[in-house]
């Protein structure tokens, strides 16, 4: 009698089940939380307060030197520019162009192959490693005195940098809840705005420091490759490779700090590199609406990043004076990479930030265009350049609005791989629409990139739209499961919002919305290493 009263099981279900546990590992989460002797633990608010600021204690400084790091080493090239390197090493016609274009086309080569080492390695001490080999490489240009030495070096260079911001990604995604992520991704961004304010300070320093044997740019090479070296074995010893083997935190606060990261439905980390995850992120469209998005901006990107200084000094300044206008470009980035993210985050959206964020720059470009390169119009100059330098605040929206869009640990890599191919690309294009022949106008480089401006704005239209359409199909499939066709999801909210919404909803649990009442994310499936295609219960944000 029990077993005829027994519901019906689907055994093709149970089989898919079985096959899941028996070929694929779980996420280490789901490992480690299943030998938690207390079971499911409760996150208090003072919990999630007190782990939350001991993780930004000693995760998120270690990010921040190591990206300042990075963006002030890619930027030694512009800074060579101003004291000689062109003339010293006999660059010619293009070649300038190429030596801020290989470093991407480096980056590019290594995208796929990062992703898998991404998702086999520990994602720190691998990364510790690629740090020291990109500080090795910078001291080393000091010995290059011609086009393919240096060539040679700037490639070497991209291919150890490649794995820094895929991996600072995965490594966002894995200690920090969805609504934390977009300001934590700001953080570390926003390096670049601290890159060309005190990176800039620095080199006018250096650049006044003189030697019977080393040229001001070869001090500069030496000086911040050395400091990277050192740095990189600070990264070794001190950051952890996921939660579950964080030293700082006791297995209670781990526990707390994975629980924590439930409602995001994305998993932490699996170490198992999974085809079929592969599969689904290059079919996926919104991994080419990422690639899309991430392409257009990096064009302007790699353009004014090569050429920047040089554009300011068409103004009218000299070799020092160039240098210390740049400043206030970081201080523009700064501020609209931090104010980016802050507004992403009280709206919860991020395609109308981004579009906003495009529209200083269509400014700037047109100001740029349409003055003439004189003494006399030297602070109206200066004004466009630095409406366009609001430009940077639209990378990190674009890396946190994939990552929260991108569940499975491998479609997580694989997805990052595309992202930085498409960056790679758009940076290697960038520094070929200017020219220093084109010099004081630019106005082919200028005009490419007002239009690209444009072109994301609709992108960021037409992924929004893909996005809800999304979520109304997971909807539908809940409904189909017995689900209910609304879920409560606070990955987004604040710890306040979240307890005020599950307040609003408990109160209102016989109320019908949308064909069903509103369901709890209980986040069962969260460490299961599904993808957010395949996990019916994943929100996307848009």
């Amino acid at each position: 009698m029990g077993n005829e009263a027994e519901a019906p099981v689907d055994k093709g279900v149970v089989d898919v089940v079985e096959d899941i546990a028996t070929h694929h590992r779980r996420d280490a989460a789901a490992e480690f939380l299943n030998k938690v002797p207390e079971g499911r633990i409760e996150v208090t608010p003072a919990d999630n307060r007190r782990v939350l600021r001991r993780i930004d204690q000693v995760i998120l400084p270690i990010m921040l030197t190591v990206y300042f790091l990075q963006a002030l080493d890619k930027a030694t090239l512009a800074y060579a520019s101003v004291f000689g390197l062109i003339e010293d090493t006999g660059l010619a016609g293009d070649q300038y162009s190429w030596l801020g274009s290989i470093v991407y086309l480096a980056q590019l080569v290594m995208q796929f192959p990062l992703a898998w080492l991404l998702v086999r390695l520990p994602i720190a001490k691998f990364t510790s490693a690629m740090v020291l080999g990109w500080g090795l490489t910078l001291s080393c240009m000091a010995a290059a005195h011609n086009f393919g030495g240096l060539l040679a070096s700037r490639f070497f260079l991209g291919a150890f940098e490649a794995s820094i911001a895929p991996s600072f990604i995965a490594i966002t995604s894995m200690w920090w809840r969805r609504h934390e992520q977009t300001t934590r991704t700001s953080y570390w961004y926003a390096m670049n705005g601290i890159t060309n304010m005190f990176g800039s300070l620095l080199t006018y320093g250096l650049g006044h420091i003189k030697s019977s044997s080393l040229k001001e740019y070869q001090i500069i090479f030496i000086f911040f490759g050395v400091i990277t070296v050192a740095f990189s074995f600070v990264m070794f010893v001190y950051m952890p490779d996921s939660p579950v083997e964080a030293k700082f935190l006791n297995d209670h606060d781990k526990a707390i700090a994975l629980e924590r990261l439930r409602a995001n439905q994305m998993g932490v980390i699996s170490r198992e590199w999974r085809q079929d995850h592969l599969k689904e992120a290059l079919l996926d469209p919104k991994t080419w609406f990422w690639f899309s998005l991430i392409f257009a901006i990096a064009i302007p990107s790699g353009g004014i990043s090569t050429f920047g200084p040089l554009i300011i000094q068409t103004f009218g300044f000299d070799q020092f004076q160039t240098i210390l206008f740049n400043i206030p470009f970081g201080a523009v980035q700064i501020v609209s990479t931090l104010g980016g993210a802050y507004l992403a985050q009280k709206w919860k959206r991020k395609g109308p930030v981004i579009a906003l964020l495009c529209l200083p720059p269509v400014v700037g470009c047109v100001m740029l265009l349409v003055l003439p390169h004189e003494a006399s119009k030297q602070a109206p100059l200066l004004v466009g350049y630095y409406l366009i330098s609001v430009y940077p605040g639209i990378t990190p929206l674009i890396y946190s609005w994939s990552a929260q869009n991108t569940a499975g640990d491998t479609k997580r890599k694989v997805t990052s791989a595309v992202i930085f191919i498409g960056q790679s690309v758009g940076n290697i294009v960038g520094p070929q629409l200017y020219k220093p022949s084109e010099a004081p106008a630019y106005s082919r480089g200028l005009t490419a990139n007002l239009a690209l401006y444009i072109v994301i704005i609709v992108l960021c239209g037409l992924t929004t739209l893909y996005l809800v359409a999304l979520n109304k199909s997971h909807s539908k499939k809940r409904v189909a499961l017995g689900k209910n066709a609304v879920i409560l999801d606070t990955s987004l909210d604040s710890a306040k919002e979240a307890e005020k919404r599950q307040a609003v909803a408990a109160a209102a649990a016989g109320d019908s919305v949308n064909g069903g009442a509103v369901e709890n994310n209980d986040g069962d499936k969260a460490f299961e290493n599904t993808t957010d295609l395949e996990n019916e219960d994943f929100v996307f944000c848009y």
